[in-house]
């Protein structure tokens, strides 16, 4: 059964084999301590499957915006609906706190991960160029605006 759960301590060697699944360059133990220990702005999430880190994602609280920092699901849990609710819990804390929307980037040849977030209203603003270190490639920033944002509708 999936649970999305706040991301502690005791969850971190299974992120770290997630992110090792998932990234070139990944994060270390250390990265991740910091930032659940140390980062006020950082709200993490892993997604468990009967007790097993199956996935996890990150966003910063910077002043009124959500920025997503990381997504990842291991490959063998892809398209079994844990993206969707990762994405479908920072939506619902970023309105819980009164944020006007979220920000990511996303590699520009990550279309599985591009059409997830267009599912939920993230619609492409630009680009960052030569973005992703291990690759050279290009990152599209994506941006969901929230309905009661008072220049939503200007955007």
């Amino acid at each position: 059964m999936l649970e999305i759960a706040v991301m502690k301590a005791e969850h971190i060697d299974g992120v770290l084999l997630v992110e090792e699944a998932c990234f070139h360059i990944a994060w270390t133990k250390a990265d991740f301590k910091r930032e659940i220990n140390e980062n006020k702005m950082a709200i993490y999430r892993v997604a468990l499957v009967d007790g097993k880190v199956v996935g996890y994602a990150g966003m910063w609280h910077v002043v009124n915006e959500g920025q997503i920092t990381n997504v990842a699901v291991l490959p063998e849990y892809r398209r079994c609906g844990i993206g969707d609710a990762i994405i479908e819990e920072f939506i619902k804390i970023a309105k819980e706190h009164e944020m006007i929307g979220i920000t990511l980037e996303v590699k520009i040849s990550n279309m599985p991960a591009q059409k997830l977030y267009t599912k939920y209203g993230f619609k492409p603003e630009g680009f960052r160029k030569n973005y992703y270190k291990d690759t050279n490639e290009d990152a599209v920033i994506m941006w969901k605006y929230f309905e009661n944002y008072e220049g939503y509708n200007k955007v």
